[in-house]
């Protein structure tokens, strides 16, 4: 098995696409974007020219994900959340040689209906809550909400909301052990998850 496409999914020649991969009804795979393996490609989702998606991401329903945007592997995009990739984009003025780059890290959930405004980096583990707006650049671990959005805490490698006491925390569910100092997210343990 290499990947599975519904009927009515369009796969442009010369775009790659991993083993294991699935994509789903009205998507459309454009020329020049990679996809890796094992990818769940939700219902009317396009995955524009240059592209790039780690293993394992998972692009739910109606996402756009346009040139200049490259996930890690594990990512999930949630229901209609938007990237851009033009800072001023203009109807009547050509600007496609001014793409902008979204870096998306490993493992990092960007919520439904949140918009990423192009050129920034989303760490790894990053969760970007629902309807957030994202302006800047999120730091690993960080949970972004609101717009403009905003770091409202940490989040762990299970996605679980970080409670920092005397500079450690630890996963609900994982029990992996975490430090927060200067600002930044460190993972101390890990664990299989």
């Amino acid at each position: 098995m290499e990947y599975q496409a519904h009927e009515t999914a369009i796969i442009d020649p010369g775009c790659t696409i991993g083993e294991g991969t699935r994509i789903w009804h009205f998507s459309h795979i454009m020329t020049g974007c990679r996809i890796g393996r094992n990818c769940n490609i939700g219902q009317n989702v396009v995955i524009s020219p240059g592209v790039v998606l780690g293993d394992g991401v998972k692009v739910q329903n109606n996402v756009s994900v346009y040139t200049g945007v490259t996930c890690d592997d594990d990512v999930f995009l949630g229901p209609g959340c938007v990237f851009t990739n033009v800072s001023h984009p203009r109807s009547a003025i050509p600007r496609k040689d001014r793409y902008e780059t979204t870096h998306v890290g490993k493992g990092a959930t960007i919520g439904a209906n949140a918009t990423i405004v192009c050129g920034k980096k989303i760490g790894p583990y990053a969760f970007i809550g629902a309807g957030a707006v994202v302006t800047k650049d999120v730091p690993p671990y960080a949970l972004v909400v609101g717009n403009p959005g905003r770091r409202t805490g940490w989040v762990g490698r299970c996605g679980y909301r970080l409670e920092f006491n005397d500079g450690t925390a630890t996963c609900p569910e994982s029990g992996e052990r975490y430090r927060l100092s200067d600002g930044l997210v460190t993972l101390l343990d890990s664990h299989s998850i």
